[in-house]
Parts: C-alpha cells; sequence; structure tokens
C-alpha cells in the first residue's frame, strides 16, 4: 500500500484506526509550562519524593546488586516476582483484602494494570463506566481501545448507585455490551471524594447482578489525613473485583510498580497480556521495593508524607476561602491529592487557561477528564508537589484571574475566550 500522508507525518493514512484516536491529554501538555520555576503549578499529580531518603534509596538498590545482583539483572518472571507478590499480599490487608501471591500481578505502574484488563476485556465499542469525572488516564486508555465510556452521575460521595443501575439499564437498551464499572472509590482522582461503606456495597451488587467486572483503582487509601484506611471493594468479593494498586504514592513513582489482584482466570490473561507487551518487569527495581519494605519502616514513611499533603491541603483550601470569589466552590478531600473546582456559571476552564498562565499559575481544566466534554467549568487543583507558601500564592494569583473573568463576563456575557480571541493576553499553546 501507498503511502499518502502529509509533510508533518507521512504515515498519517497507515495508522490502525486505534492510533486515530490517541491525542495527549491536557495534564501532558501542561508540563512544559508547569515546569518554568516562575509558574506555580497547581496542575500535576506529582508526589513530594524530596522528603523520602534518598540516601536510604541508594543504599537500598546498591545492597541489591552486591547481594542478589545475578538475580536483580537478569529476566525474570512475566506476573512478578514471588518475594514481591507475597509482601503485596500482606499490604493489602491494610484495605482488608485478603489474597494469595498468585493472585497478584505486578505490572509497571497500575497505569499498565488498567490497560491489560481492558486489552483482555474489551472489543470496541463495548461500554465502560466511569466516574464523572474520571482519571485522565483511564480515559486514554479507553479511548484506545474504542471503547465507548458512560460517565455516571455522582454525588458527595461519587459515583452514585441509582444512576450507575440507569446507566447499565439504558447501554443494554441500546444493544450495547457492558463490560467494566471502572472506579477509584477512595481520595478520587480528580474529584478527591471517597465513597462511604455503604456505597461501595450498594456499587458492588450492581455490578454482580448485572455480571460486570470491577476495576478497582486504590493508589491513595494509604494517603488518609486521619490515618484511617477504607476498607476495599475488592475486600467483599474476591471473584468479581479486579484490585489495582501502586508504590508511585506510597514511595516513588520513577519505580514504576504497580500491581493487580485478579481472579484466577482474569489473572492468567493478564500474565499472558503483561508477557507481550514487555516479557517481564525489572527484577532489579521489584528486588529493591521488596527490600526496602522489609527493611525500613516504610509506614513511618507514608505517615510523613500524610502529615505533608494534609499541611498542602489545608493551605489550599484556606487559601480558597480568602482568595477565590462568591459562586466558586470544591471538594474537601480527605486524603490523597485534589481537589475539584466549580466556577461560577458561564465559566469556561479550558478558555481560561491561558490568561492563567499569564499569571504564572497553572491547573488541569475539567474537560480532560471527561470523555464527552463535560467539565467546561470545573478545573482540577493539586496541592501534593508545591510548598505550602507557594500554594497560597498560586491561589492568590488564580483568584485574581477568576475575577478577571468574572467582570469580562459581567462586561460582555464571556470569560477567557474573548479575551484570548483580542490579542492582548498572548500565552504559551499548552492545550
Amino acid at each position: 500500500m501507498a503511502k499518502e500522508g502529509n509533510r508533518l507525518d507521512p504515515w498519517v493514512n497507515t495508522y490502525a484506526s486505534r492510533a486515530k484516536v490517541m491525542t495527549a491529554s491536557e495534564i501532558r501538555s501542561l508540563f512544559a509550562v508547569a515546569s518554568r520555576p516562575e509558574v506555580v503549578s497547581l496542575a500535576g499529580g506529582m508526589p513530594f519524593v524530596s522528603a523520602l531518603n534518598h540516601d536510604i534509596i541508594g543504599e537500598t538498590f546498591s545492597r541489591v546488586i552486591k547481594e542478589n545482583g545475578n538475580v536483580a539483572l537478569q529476566y525474570g518472571s512475566g506476573q512478578g516476582e514471588v518475594g514481591l507478590r507475597e509482601l503485596i499480599t500482606e499490604l493489602v490487608t491494610l484495605t482488608k483484602v485478603q489474597t494469595h501471591p498468585d493472585d497478584v500481578v505486578i505490572t509497571a505502574g497500575s497505569q499498565m494494570a488498567i490497560d491489560l484488563v481492558v486489552r483482555v476485556f474489551c472489543n470496541p465499542h463495548d461500554v465502560v463506566f466511569v466516574e464523572s469525572p474520571s482519571y485522565v488516564g483511564a480515559l486514554g486508555v479507553f479511548r484506545a481501545y474504542e471503547c465507548d465510556v458512560v460517565h455516571v452521575a455522582g454525588d458527595e460521595f461519587g459515583l452514585n448507585p441509582v444512576a450507575l443501575a440507569e446507566a447499565i439499564t439504558q447501554a443494554v437498551k441500546l444493544g450495547k455490551a457492558p463490560k467494566i464499572i471502572y472506579t477509584i472509590p477512595t481520595f478520587q482522582n480528580p474529584s478527591g471524594l471517597t465513597q462511604d461503606d455503604k456505597r461501595r456495597k450498594q456499587i458492588l451488587e450492581i455490578a454482580k447482578k448485572h455480571n460486570i467486572l470491577i476495576v478497582e483503582d486504590d493508589p491513595y487509601s494509604l494517603l488518609a489525613f486521619d490515618g484511617t484506611i477504607p476498607r476495599a471493594i475488592r475486600a467483599d468479593d474476591a471473584e468479581n473485583v479486579v484490585y489495582l494498586g501502586s508504590f508511585s504514592k506510597t514511595i516513588a513513582p520513577g519505580m514504576r510498580v504497580g500491581w493487580a489482584v485478579a481472579p484466577h482466570g482474569i489473572r492468567e490473561k493478564l500474565v499472558l497480556a503483561s508477557e507481550s507487551a514487555m516479557l517481564c518487569p525489572s527484577n532489579l527495581v521489584q528486588l529493591a521495593i521488596g527490600d526496602y519494605l522489609k527493611n525500613q519502616p516504610w509506614l513511618e514513611q507514608v505517615k510523613v508524607f500524610r502529615e505533608l499533603y494534609l499541611e498542602r491541603r489545608d493551605a489550599l483550601l484556606d487559601s480558597m476561602k480568602l482568595h477565590f470569589p462568591v459562586g466558586t466552590t470544591w471538594t474537601v478531600p480527605l486524603g490523597g491529592f485534589y481537589s475539584w473546582i466549580t466556577l461560577p456559571e458561564g465559566f469556561d476552564a479550558t478558555a481560561m487557561l491561558p490568561r492563567a498562565v499569564n499569571a504564572l499559575v497553572a491547573y488541569v481544566p475539567g474537560t480532560g477528564f471527561y470523555a464527552d466534554n463535560q467539565g467546561t467549568r470545573n478545573l482540577r487543583l493539586s496541592f501534593c508537589y508545591p510548598e505550602p507558601e507557594r500554594i497560597q500564592e498560586g491561589v492568590r494569583r488564580l483568584g485574581d484571574v477568576i475575577r478577571q473573568e468574572i467582570e469580562l463576563r459581567d462586561t460582555f456575557g464571556v470569560t477567557g475566550e474573548l479575551a484570548t480571541q483580542s490579542g492582548d493576553m498572548s500565552a504559551p499553546d499548552v492545550v
């Protein structure tokens, strides 16, 4: 077949159909601007790895190489190193999950685990039910595998069971195949909301009734500010839930180690899919994490993270009360990294972003967390990385921008879009 593309990409017409829907997320597009030192970034959810003892991490890797280098530097099991899988079965008991090392699959972060589950379960146009809003990385996976994503309405406790049941019924009426309910029930990204125990049980019963797999993504539960770790959905059902976790938030994202706890049959498929993608996860990193968990007071380190993030959350909330105008609302997370902001009527957070960047503050527009262009009035603020003083300054700058947008709206009937078109507020191309 002859190539017929364009000057930028001569292969553009030969890609698979799934490649045509792969687009950069708004978060990824922000990184270049948000990394500038003068910009206060309330955008990316980067753990504060400076709180780790880097010398201990370095010594851990050195010890692994010295004592077990021939194994650490060799190929390993596609399912993951058994010692680490055993430690993960102990770790997940903190969320009341009881499992066996054979049911654990090690992945390159929980993001890879999402990809593997969807690859195993979903054909094009199968339906995946997600929260409203939902994690942008998961939405990218669903888009890549050409799934039909249905956002389910929520409330102050997250995913609404009544709305979920109605959405499933509607999908079946339309002749579609419901395959997955994807949820982050604890300190959800991006909303920061948490499902209570009653809500989790209701969602589980609905999934079982309709024979739909729950994919429970749980990267944040150990970061509960009061130290109370919610009970996982998986703790009440080992057959209908795939439970995903990660060391990215409790140790460091650069290690790229996560896991899936899955029923036996699903586990076998996930291992096969993982082997076809990368043969095996890194033995070196797995052994280093295992050594760290066995020889360091890692729960004390998690406590340090919790206290640090609580201080920063409070800085964010207090600053928003002080600087955001009436009509702006936000969630109050009890753990994790994020608060979800709703702007006054008539706002467009995406159109406002260049103006915010000109004011040297960055956020993520809400539309990035939807597959259907909802979230125009929303934005996500992350409090995990900047120092409290920087958070306060960033919120002050953003509050000024919002008030300026209100003046534009009241004067012209529109917000940032008009300002951008006027040409007097140039900003880097960030979306």
